[in-house]
């Protein structure tokens, strides 16, 4: 049996989503957000999961809070 300390849950994001409907490149986000272009293209793709500084950046930014920008995944 595994441990539920052991299960890494899946963080969705609608970074990508946010950034497109204010017509922002990932670099203008980058920018605003405090990191590099290619961080914003990896957390797009789900491929990084940004820290909680960084989570609460991107709630200012998109002037919403996090949970309306990252799900976590239901466990089964």
């Amino acid at each position: 049996m595994e441990s539920e300390l052991d299960m890494t849950p899946k963080i969705y994001n609608r970074v990508k989503e946010l950034r497109s409907e204010r017509g922002w490149t990932q670099q203008e986000l980058a920018q605003a957000v405090g990191v590099s272009r290619q961080s914003i293209n990896s957390i797009e793709r789900n491929r990084y999961v940004p820290s909680l500084p960084l989570a609460l950046t991107f709630a200012r930014v998109f002037e919403m809070s996090t949970d309306q920008i990252f799900t976590l995944e239901d466990q089964p």
